[in-house]
This record gives structure tokens, C-alpha cells and sequence, in this order.
């Protein structure tokens, strides 16, 4: 099983606003765990984890989003502007064990 971890860092105002947004994206993929907002570390803070079975699991997942299907327009179009909303992001995987 793999871990995956986005992580934002939202302009000041934005992280709970972000944080709503990919809840009501991600509540019902089948992969979501949770959505996470930082108390301490670095402001403005959002992770978002998901879990997959596999890389190849993962990459499968990425490659349904990236066809026109009547989910993916709609999440496409509740994301759209959602770039606004933070300064930088990264994506982590880790290797459960």
C-alpha cells in the first residue's frame, strides 16, 4: 500500500477555504483519508492524504482524471480557480510497511 501526500501552502485566508473545497472533492473517492490543516509548524497549511494499493493503482487513478467523464468535469469545474488559493504545493509518496 502507498501514501500519498499533497501538501499546499495557501495565501493568508485561504487554507480552510482549501481545505473545504478538497473535503467536498474527495468525500466519496474511495482512496481519501483524510484532509488535514496545520495547529503548528508552517501557516497556512493543508495536506490532503489518499491511499492506494499500489504505484500502479495510483497512476491508474491519475490517468481516470485525466479523461472527460461527467465526474471529473464536475470536479474540474467546482476545482476550477483553486490555484488562486495557495502560493506552492508539493506531492509526497511513502511506501506503507
Amino acid at each position: 500500500m502507498i501514501i500519498v501526500q499533497d501538501t499546499f501552502i495557501c495565501k493568508p485566508g485561504n487554507a480552510s477555504k482549501l481545505a473545504k473545497l478538497f473535503k467536498e472533492i474527495m468525500n466519496d473517492r474511495p482512496e481519501h483519508l483524510n484532509i488535514l490543516t496545520g495547529i503548528s509548524g508552517e501557516f497556512n497549511k493543508v495536506v490532503m492524504l489518499s491511499k492506494y494499493e499500489s504505484i500502479t493503482a495510483y497512476e491508474h487513478s491519475y490517468d481516470e482524471y485525466m479523461q472527460d467523464s461527467e465526474e471529473v468535469k464536475r470536479i474540474k469545474e467546482k476545482m476550477k480557480g483553486y490555484h488562486d488559493m495557495y502560493f506552492t504545493g508539493s506531492r509526497e509518496i511513502y511506501q506503507v510497511w
